[in-house]
């Protein structure tokens, strides 16, 4: 299999309390360019601290039975953390209701041992894509607020009452200031925001959560 485009700037983290498994897996995905990072459990993991920052994706092989934190609840514990890591778990012991509560958490993949080896790095390579495309968002929607907050008092003003459907006159009346002056914030709010059109600036107010019902 090729290294894909981004991949050597991925990394894999592998958490399985079987020292083979983590071995074979470690060196499966090392094998098309991909960094790995094994652990023996849910705490040695959670003893890394920083999970992934400055690298182009990453995802979380996880079994689901540990010593511990078993796999489906320190699921539970990332999602309640904030921590947007892909998971693909892997089990021995896989039934039914534990695919459905992996699935329903937002796994990638259940994959029950044994496993073929492209089923795990196709499961991988969907993940990774996943976390990067989540990271790609998060980024425009960082720098989307950014320049939102780089806007003076009223041009923000306007930005809230044009993206809720106001003309150029309604967004005067509702400032008390002439047409033309509404106009001349609109195009500045333009502008700053890098918006090409009202559409783009309604998409913008929507990422960041500040678009209002129309007047």
């Amino acid at each position: 299999m090729t290294k894909g485009q981004g991949e050597g700037e991925s990394l894999v983290f592998v958490v399985d309390d079987d020292a083979s498994v983590r071995q074979a897996l470690t060196s499966l995905l090392q094998s098309i360019g991909l960094r790995v990072e094994a652990f023996g459990s849910a705490a040695d993991f959670l003893k890394k601290g920083r999970i992934a920052d400055g690298i182009a994706a990453a995802c979380l092989i996880l079994d689901v039975r540990l010593p511990g934190l078993s796999g489906l609840d320190f699921q539970a514990e990332l999602e309640k953390a904030d921590t947007h890591l892909p998971i693909i778990f892997i089990s021995g012991y896989g039934d039914i209701p534990m695919t459905v509560r992996a699935m329903k958490g937002g796994a990638v993949e259940f994959l029950t041992k044994p496993f073929r080896d492209q089923d795990l790095l196709d499961a991988v390579q969907l993940a990774l894509q996943r976390d990067r495309d989540r990271r790609i968002q998060e980024s425009a929607v960082l720098q989307t607020r950014t320049r939102f907050e780089a806007l003076t008092p009223r041009e923000q003003e306007v930005l809230s009452l044009v993206t809720a459907g106001l003309m150029n006159k309604q967004v005067a009346g509702e400032l008390g200031v002439a047409e033309i002056t509404a106009k001349v914030h609109r195009s500045n709010v333009m502008r700053k925001m890098g918006a090409r059109s009202l559409a783009d600036l309604v998409r913008m107010a929507d990422a960041l959560g500040i678009r209002q019902a129309k007047h």
